[in-house]
């Protein structure tokens, strides 16, 4: 796939942190409405490969491009405005203020909390927000303020408020770190329902959930690409279940 052809298109991405290289030539391409799943072991560079696509990570040699424009090492603020969403581990979301208002200050073009609440709500923003919150799972906790909801409710939140943005392409780190099963679940359901209309990467290590959601799966190990194929392909390949799957069955059985 040309970089001209995929919505995101990373090329022999390297980073160095203190002569540490976290990323050693990685390459990934996600195509429109795609959803690619990103799994590793701890360590192996899955968030600094988000960071770096996101300008959070100096890139030291590559090239990462969207829609066809280089975007390399350019600003966070610059690349979320061209309409990369990204979504961190930990949620960040205002605890005090409602769901509704949480999503009103993340709508584009808006630059400050106060002027975003003080401003006069046009019916065009509102049916924005409660057709997120219905996406998201949370229409009827829109004026729920954000401090009583659960863990799960508070990741999609988040995830509201990067669709908010109107992203053509959303970034998720490891969006169920903490959930209950039944959150989990749901959480699969709602990233399905998003790549309809976006493409969608995602960080995870649950690879019950990778199977629920991934088309493509990307194996990074010590900061390069392993592996990548369709979840049959992957949890059958030798080197895969050596460095990754084999460890998680220890873990899960111990």
């Amino acid at each position: 796939m040309e970089p001209q052809e995929a919505v995101l298109s990373v090329r022999s991405l390297k980073v160095v942190f203190s002569g540490f290289q976290a990323l050693k030539g990685v390459d990934l391409e996600v195509g429109d409405r795609e959803i690619v799943t990103i799994i590793g072991p701890n360590g192996a560079g899955k968030s600094t490969l988000l960071d770096a696509i996101v300008g959070k990570s100096p890139v030291a040699s590559g090239h990462v491009y969207y829609q066809g424009q280089e975007i390399t090492n350019k600003s966070p603020y610059a690349i979320s405005r061209l309409g990369i969403g990204r979504k961190f581990q930990n949620p960040n979301v205002y605890n005090e203020l409602t769901v509704f208002e949480n999503l009103l200050l993340s709508l584009k073009g808006t630059h400050s909390v106060l002027a975003s609440i003080r401003a006069k709500l046009t019916s065009g923003k509102r049916e924005k927000i409660e057709l997120v919150l219905d996406r998201v799972g949370l229409l009827d906790k829109a004026f729920t303020k954000v401090a009583s909801l659960s863990h799960g409710q508070k990741q999609w939140v988040e995830i509201g408020m990067v669709l908010a943005q109107d992203p053509s392409i959303v970034l998720l780190d490891e969006p169920t770190a903490g959930m209950t099963p039944d959150e989990t679940h749901l959480t699969g359901e709602i990233i399905k329902s998003i790549s309809q209309t976006h493409s969608v990467v995602v960080i995870e290590h649950d690879m019950e959930f990778v199977k629920q959601i991934a088309q493509r799966i990307v194996v990074l190990h010590q900061g390069e690409k392993l592996t990548e194929g369709s979840v049959r392909d992957v949890q059958s390949n030798p080197k895969v279940i050596e460095v990754y799957l084999g460890r998680e069955r220890i873990d899960a059985a111990a």
